[in-house]
Order: structure tokens, then C-alpha cells, then sequence
């Protein structure tokens, strides 16, 4: 299962997500599940990275399924509404396929 942490500030503002955890629905190199989440969370930092000035730091960990990404300093609406995006994507595949649990999502406080 793959699990999503969204990491919030006590103001309910974003300070970054991760993810890890691989999804199940199938065999590596054709889960289409695990393809699609992969994809939404590294457009959204590639996003954050190119069409914002926040500043932030990601880690990949590819056998572990393991993508961090946490913010210094502010957060701009930029990225609040890419993060925001995420989120949606990530909800519209745990609804998607929900024969079994492939994807939990959780937020933090941190």
C-alpha cells in the first residue's frame, strides 16, 4: 500500500508530503496505480521546482517507493494550489480503485 502523508502547520498550511510504499495492484513495471501516483507527486515537485521560488527538499528512495518533499521558509499560493492539486489526484485514485486499499492518505501536524 502506498501511504501519503500531507505534513500541515498548526495554521493549516502546507510544509510538505510523503509518500512510500508501493501500491500492489500489480506486478513492478505494470502497476498503473503506483505509475499514476508516482507521476502526479513527482509533476508536483518538478512544478513546485520550476514555477515557483520556494525553496524545498526532495528525496527519492525508488526500491523503498519513497519520494519526501518539505519546504524552507514560506509557502507560496503557487504551491499551496500544486500541493492542493496533488491531494485531489491522489483522492481521485483512491476512489478509483477501491476493490482493495491501494492508497492511504493521511495529514499531519507537524
Amino acid at each position: 500500500m502506498i501511504k501519503a502523508t500531507f505534513f500541515k502547520d498548526s495554521d493549516g498550511g502546507y510544509r510538505g508530503f510523503s509518500l512510500s510504499g508501493h501500491a500492489g495492484y500489480a506486478e513492478a513495471g505494470s502497476d498503473i496505480v503506483c505509475a499514476a501516483v508516482s507521476m502526479l507527486a513527482i509533476n508536483t515537485v518538478n512544478s513546485i521546482e520550476l514555477f515557483t521560488t520556494d525553496r524545498i527538499i526532495a528525496n527519492t528512495d525508488n526500491e523503498k517507493g519513497l519520494l519526501t518533499c518539505s519546504f524552507e521558509g514560506e509557502v507560496s499560493s503557487e504551491s499551496t494550489l500544486l500541493i492542493d492539486s496533488l491531494l485531489l489526484g491522489l483522492k481521485e485514485v483512491e476512489r478509483t480503485y477501491t476493490d482493495k486499499t491501494y492508497i492511504k492518505i493521511s495529514m499531519k501536524e507537524v
